[in-house]
């Protein structure tokens, strides 16, 4: 399921914290901070979406990630690659690699994660 910016935004304070009651999220805001409403309203849809659950503590709640910080970004890169480069790796390693603008050494650390990745894998 898909996330808007705003509820991606309250999930990444809630990712970092682990759990976190209200105030400490709101605290997480660069100013101009959110309205208290808006930031209720982001954790209902988020709850809605099975996204995040809270626990009880006296009157007060505390909000906790469903769904981890990984499974959501590679849920959401396979929909990237699906939709824009044709479920092909090929063409977004393609991509990324000519219009990241990504150093020399950068690409050498990514050549050296591919070759481990490759070398872990049983022969075929």
């Amino acid at each position: 399921m898909q996330l808007t910016k705003s509820e991606e935004q309250l999930m990444t304070y809630l990712w970092k914290m682990e759990k976190a009651f209200f105030k400490e999220l709101k605290e997480a805001y660069p100013d101009p901070k959110p309205a208290t409403t808006t930031i209720n309203t982001f954790l209902k849809k988020l709850i809605e979406k099975g996204f995040v659950d809270y626990e009880l503590h006296g009157n007060s709640r505390k909000y906790y990630p469903l769904v981890s910080k990984e499974h959501y970004f590679s849920k959401h890169m396979k929909g990237l690659l699906k939709n824009f480069f044709n479920n092909s790796v090929e063409q977004f390693g393609s991509f990324f690699t000519k219009e990241m603008d990504i150093s020399d050494k950068d690409l050498k650390k990514l050549r050296k994660i591919v070759d481990e990745k490759i070398k872990s894998r049983p022969n075929d």
